[in-house]
């Protein structure tokens, strides 16, 4: 089983650290660990003119050679997952493969907006619902983020494991990433 190793990692300047210690996490659990900056051959992406087509191409047939995707959905450079990462969820979600997705941040996405949003958030008339600074209604579902990403990851079989780790460990610690492969290398033996 290969599975696509999406999230934010390909920006820290440890990437490709991170990404060999995820793929030995999937190759101890018997899986095939895919990361975004892995070589692939793709006659449309060496054909793009633009260096972010060629990324994009290349990390599409990434996606579409593996059988399952775990995402790192630690918030990035705000309360929410990776716009990258939660697209390329959503891309092996219409697939029909499974997704899994692991967060090392414990707090729901509502307590994260307020947090993010701090003296701009405002009580709604509604007992604890939130809005914003422009009246922006806050989703409240009690959910890791927001609720298509948790929806489709529920819908396609998979799990969403959080961890409530230290700031200064959220991009290294893999305990919850492991959990999501273990998950995802039990299911596909049932």
């Amino acid at each position: 089983m290969r599975i696509y190793l999406a999230g934010p990692d390909v920006f820290l300047p440890d990437a490709a650290a991170i990404a060999a210690a995820k793929k030995e996490i999937c190759a101890r659990h018997g899986v095939t660990g895919v990361f975004p900056l892995d070589p692939i051959e793709d006659a449309a992406a060496t054909a793009a003119p633009q260096r972010f087509m060629k990324i994009y191409l290349w990390n599409e047939a990434h996606i579409r050679s593996c059988d399952a995707l775990v995402a790192n959905l630690t918030p990035f450079r705000g309360p929410s997952a990776d716009a990258g990462t939660v697209f390329e969820l959503g891309f092996m979600r219409a697939l029909g493969r499974p997704v899994f997705g692991y967060a090392n941040a414990a707090a729901n996405f509502r307590d994260r907006t307020l947090a993010f949003l701090g003296e701009a958030a405002r009580p709604r008339r509604e007992p604890d619902e939130w809005e914003d600074a422009e009246g922006l209604h806050l989703e409240n579902f009690g959910l890791q983020d927001n609720l298509m990403i948790d929806g489709g990851i529920l819908a396609s079989g998979g799990r969403i494991i959080t961890r409530a780790v230290p700031e200064a460990l959220r991009w290294s610690d893999l305990s919850a990433f492991e959990e999501c492969i273990a998950a995802l290398a039990s299911a596909r033996q049932n």
